[in-house]
């Protein structure tokens, strides 16, 4: 997908076709996770350094297909090592969407393998 890091964003795609969100809604879910994974992991040399040139950052956005399937991502890259924001959308307790550090895709390992580009 990248030669150099990205934050990777996986969202629900059910969040859309079953739960019927408005897009707005879900683009936000997005921003909430991405928001949280670089505060959360502020003092990560990989944030740091993807922040020293706002110009170059670079997001890719994937679908994974529900709640069950995010929650295997997220162990997944548990067992990477990669860290990441599971955003959890209040108050409503439903997991949404979760946001990696800044990363080379080689580091994800298989964790993001079945999730295809947000479409």
């Amino acid at each position: 997908m990248s030669a150099a890091p990205a934050m990777f964003i996986v969202v629900r795609k059910d969040l859309a076709k079953i739960l019927q969100w408005p897009l707005g809604s879900i683009v936000a879910q997005g921003a909430h996770a991405a928001v949280a994974a670089m505060h959360r992991f502020r003092d990560d040399e990989r944030v740091q350094e993807y922040t020293r040139d706002l110009d170059a950052m670079h997001k890719v956005v994937l679908q994974t297909k529900n709640e069950a399937s995010l929650l295997k991502i997220a162990d997944g890259l548990t067992q990477q090592s990669v860290p990441f924001y599971l955003w959890t959308e209040q108050p409503e307790n439903i997991p949404t969407c979760l946001a990696t550090v800044p990363v080379l895709r080689s580091e994800l390992g298989d964790a993001l393998k079945k999730c295809s580009l947000l479409s």
